[in-house]
């Protein structure tokens, strides 16, 4: 009798990565149950997902707004982050290049608004804010630091893209305010330069002053807040509070677009046609100023 010889059985297929094929994984997907090395998992709530299941979970889960029609800016507020940074930055710049060099290319006045006067540069309305005084280490802190308070109040609750517009905006408005209430050109005068975040902060005292009255809040400390940063500003000397007035107005106006501006899908749309209206107005007042 002859006995055969079994033959092996074929040994079980080793999984792999469908990213990465040379990859060998013995981890799968809680929701596909496609084998996943370790650069391609995401921890899950249990276990742990692939990352293609996880991408299509976040393009199908539809996005979560606030009432104002802003993505819900969750964790840290990265815009307001982002400005302080900037000032910073410009300030240090400011301190190290020699010959003011960073203040003249970019400081406002209102001769370089004024086309006839051959110094046409309308940018510096918005650059002036990312400046500081160098003179006063404590200008650019009480700035940094309102700035920070109002943000984080600020951001999440109306979006990054719409508080980074609202930003800019009052910033802009400031300048124009300082360019309504004052002349265009002092003759004998020197060409003294308007810096600093105040025009852009008071935008924001504005907004936040709006938004917690739409929202039902208490004012009143708001208020307080506003008169003490105004009064300020006439007590002490080479403060503009044109701008101050000028981008407290902006801020308000910018909040009410954003703030009353009816929900639904086009909300964002009448949001972006409203601040572009408010540029525009303040575009508008600064054109007549110098044109007279």
């Amino acid at each position: 009798m002859s006995y055969g010889i079994p033959s092996a059985e074929p040994s079980a297929q080793v999984p792999v990565c469908p990213r990465h094929p040379d990859r060998p994984s013995y981890v799968r997907c809680q929701r596909c149950g496609r084998p996943a090395c370790p650069d391609c998992q995401r921890a899950a709530a249990v276990g742990f997902q692939c990352v293609d299941c996880v991408n299509e979970t976040r393009r199908t889960t539809p996005e979560v707004r606030s009432v104002y029609g802003g993505a819900v800016a969750t964790g840290k507020p990265l815009v307001t982050y982002g400005i302080i940074a900037a000032c910073v930055v410009v300030y240090a710049l400011q301190m190290l290049i020699p010959g003011d060099w960073v203040y003249k290319q970019f400081a406002y006045n209102n001769i370089f608004a004024a086309p006839q006067y051959g110094a046409f540069e309308p940018w510096r309305m918005v650059t002036s804010a990312f400046l500081h005084s160098t003179d006063s280490l404590l200008h650019i802190l009480l700035n940094m630091y309102t700035l920070w308070i109002f943000g984080q109040a600020l951001e999440p609750i109306l979006g990054r893209v719409r508080f980074l517009a609202l930003y800019l905006i009052s910033a802009f408005g400031g300048s124009v305010g300082y360019l309504l209430m004052n002349p265009v050109l002092v003759p004998g005068q020197g060409l003294v330069g308007l810096v600093g975040a105040s025009g852009a902060i008071f935008g924001l005292f504005g907004a936040m002053l709006l938004v917690q009255r739409q929202r039902g809040g208490d004012t009143r400390q708001l208020w307080v807040l506003i008169a003490i940063n105004g009064v300020i500003g006439f007590l002490i000397p080479h403060i503009a509070w044109q701008a101050h007035l000028g981008g407290l107005i902006t801020g308000g106006l910018c909040a009410a677009v954003l703030a009353y501006t009816p929900r639904g899908r086009r909300q964002g749309l009448l949001q972006a046609l409203g601040l572009a209206a408010v540029f525009a107005l303040l575009v508008a007042a600064s054109w007549v100023r110098v044109t007279l």
